[in-house]
């Protein structure tokens, strides 16, 4: 039986958060490079640029999910980007995703932000409907661009 734990994540937990970070990467693409990814992560920490949550069944990390701060010029308000969420086989089918989408959600609430917004891969038919489950709706009123890749 497993015990899915799912927490904010601390600096203590980098070494588990570089190979799951790391992971991701390699799921877009990306060639495995655990010391850049740790690098990347060890900065986002000592310069509070994100909050990471990590998943754990039993003792084995098994995924993670990283929110941006942001804010609504509009609204006049806090927002968090929830820019990546993943879950290692160890931890697929087992509500990691969900549990790690639920703490997102609650410590967005928790922090008074106005919003809190993720975008995914046209073709990551399974997040969408991870999110999509979730009550999450689909945005169709704006138009991204991305001038930079």
């Amino acid at each position: 039986m497993s015990t899915i734990s799912i927490r904010q994540a601390a600096l203590s937990d980098i070494e588990a958060l570089s190979v799951l970070f790391d992971g991701y990467r390699q799921f877009y693409g990306r060639d495995s490079d655990v010391a850049a990814a740790r690098k990347f992560l060890v900065d986002r920490f000592n310069h509070g640029e994100s909050v990471l949550f990590i998943a754990h069944d039993g003792a084995e990390p098994v995924g993670f999910t990283q929110l941006y701060p942001s804010f609504s010029s509009v609204s006049l308000g806090r927002i968090y980007i929830l820019n990546d969420l993943f879950v290692n086989e160890l931890g697929r089918r087992k509500g990691v995703g969900a549990g790690l989408l639920s703490a997102a959600v609650d410590f967005a609430k928790e922090v008074g932000a106005i919003r809190l917004a993720l975008s995914t891969a046209n073709d990551n038919a399974t997040a969408q409907a991870l999110y999509e489950s979730k009550g999450w709706e689909r945005d169709d009123d704006f138009f991204y661009i991305y001038p930079i890749r």
